[in-house]
């Protein structure tokens, strides 16, 4: 496992939006993040805490070599799945979907109403059964030959359940501005990991020009960091 120095988050500090104490800070900050630098997934929990400020350090975990499978790593997340952030306390929290609610839980990302919340999860959702399986598991097969290549039978399946995916959204974004509505929130970000790098699994987004109008949005409003940089 990689290691990079400790990070302070693109911000100046602890942004208003943060919606942890100075207790919770002290008790669970700097924290520690587990991850693969290809991974939508880990990309997830790099853009929230970047966009909420919040302090960690980043271990690079190489999925290639089985490095999720050591018994060292499988005591943090015996799913043995990154990724993994571990808090300052040693208390492990693992599922990107759960580490971004609870990061984000009380900020801007997440709507105070339940419907809004549900409307939040409900995306959230979909990102991990319908859009992650097909536009990420094609990518990261085309990417890393190492994970198995693709039959032919497989590459066309996941390309065509990929665009299912990718047109639901599309349909989406016709009505409405953001996934689960008017702003922001963790389900825009949550899809929008795989969904910006859909070209590398061979996707062609020139023909969901909602969802491309939408990629577009969610950039302007998060940190620029690129999937496939290092955090310092």
């Amino acid at each position: 496992m990689r290691e990079s120095n400790d990070r302070d988050g693109l911000g100046t500090g602890i942004p208003e939006s943060a919606a942890l104490g100075a207790d919770e800070l002290a008790r669970y900050f700097p924290a520690t993040l587990y991850d693969f630098l290809p991974s939508g997934n880990g990309y997830k929990v790099r853009l929230v805490l970047a966009l909420l400020g919040l302090p960690y350090r980043y271990v690079e975990v190489d999925l290639t070599v089985g490095a999720s499978r050591t018994p060292d790593f499988m005591a943090r997340n015996p799913i043995g799945k990154i990724p993994v952030l571990e808090l300052a306390d040693g208390t492990c929290l693992f599922e990107s979907s759960a580490i971004l609610w609870w990061l984000a839980e009380g900020t801007s990302l997440v709507p105070a109403s339940r419907l809004g919340r549900q409307r939040v999860l409900q995306w959230m959702s979909f990102e991990q059964y319908n859009h992650e399986p097909t536009i990420a598991v094609r990518r990261a097969r085309l990417l890393h030959p190492e994970f198995g290549e693709l039959t032919e039978s497989e590459s066309v399946a996941l390309l065509e359940r990929g665009y299912q995916a990718l047109g639901v959204m599309d349909g989406v974004l016709e009505r409405q501005d953001f996934m689960a509505g008017s702003s922001l929130s963790i389900a825009d970000i949550a899809l929008y990991a795989y969904t910006h790098v859909a070209d590398e699994g061979g996707f062609d987004l020139v023909r969901f020009r909602n969802v491309t109008r939408w990629l577009d949005a969610v950039a302007k409003q998060l940190p620029e960091l690129p999937i496939d940089r290092v955090p310092a």
